[in-house]
């Protein structure tokens, strides 16, 4: 073998064999490195949901309905109290779910959605303004598109406050807020036989705190104004912080009740376990 084509094959195996050497060492760094940022994705990710997990879950459902084709005119406040409210609810750290001039399918697939977000942390609120009718001691909200000329037709037709409060229990929401502005003369009394004058007391299960626009059997007249007294004074102890939930729902029933000299008197109604704090910070 001639020596020079020896000594050159000798030159290209070491050369291809550095090659090799670094090749294997870029490899190897670059796998480091993205080992290192898989890592860091992890605990960035892990971090993350602890922190989510560590804070309760603020879900509001607020529908408000206005027109209603058996209504000589549309409701007006029903809609601005539900804009306003979920304003408010979600600069408090509420994750809102707003519908409005709701159908019957359009109540039942918000219900779905709110039950599909609850945690067994979960402060959840339902709001609900529009025409409410009572039929066998539960009380039912309207959707628009409620066909109704007899008692049987609010339960086909209406959607139970007591059924959305069951769902709130089955899903172990923590705690239960439901704001009822309802308690109005509906266009439907006439056609039935039996007595259904405002709403029937609404069953709570326990850990729930349920406000009212009167009390049970009541009925009001809306007042002049954008939003019914009941959101405008809400809304007003919810901007001052007026501390835990059920102090705030208890101001505004004797803001409203006094201010009226008694004709309007919201119900109040508390099985609260716990405070339940509405401000941003609250829990």
């Amino acid at each position: 073998m001639n020596l020079s084509k020896l000594c050159l094959s000798r030159r290209s195996l070491a050369i291809a064999a550095a090659l090799a050497g670094t090749v294997s060492l870029v490899i190897g760094a670059h796998a480091a490195l993205s080992l290192r940022a898989l890592d860091a994705a992890k605990a960035v990710s892990t971090e993350q949901a602890a922190d989510a997990a560590s804070r309760p879950s603020r879900i509001a459902l607020v529908i408000g309905n206005g027109h209603y084709p058996d209504a000589n005119i549309p409701l007006v406040q029903p809609v601005n109290d539900a804009r306003a409210l979920s304003g408010a609810l979600r600069r408090d750290g509420f994750d809102v779910d707003m519908v409005e001039d709701a159908t019957r399918d359009d109540m039942v697939r918000a219900v779905e959605r709110m039950k599909s977000k609850i945690r067994p942390d979960s402060v959840v609120m339902l709001f609900f303004g529009g025409y409410g009718v009572q039929v066998g001691r539960e009380s039912y909200m309207i959707p628009v598109d409620a066909t109704i000329w007899k008692e049987s037709d609010v339960r086909r037709g209406g959607v139970s406050i007591e059924s959305v409060l069951s769902t709130m229990k089955e899903q172990g929401a923590r705690a239960k807020l439901v704001v009822v502005d309802a308690s109005r003369r509906n266009p439907y009394e006439r056609r039935f036989r039996a007595f259904s004058h405002g709403l029937a007391p609404i069953n709570a299960p326990d850990n729930a705190l349920i406000l009212s626009s009167a009390t049970p059997g009541k009925v009001i007249d809306d007042a002049k104004g954008d939003n019914s007294a009941l959101v405008a004074e809400l809304l007003s102890n919810l901007s001052a912080q007026a501390g835990g939930a059920e102090a705030v729902f208890n101001k505004t029933r004797v803001a409203i009740s006094r201010a009226s000299e008694g004709e309007q008197v919201p119900s109040v109604s508390s099985s609260l376990l716990e405070d339940v704090r509405l401000g941003a910070n609250g829990g």
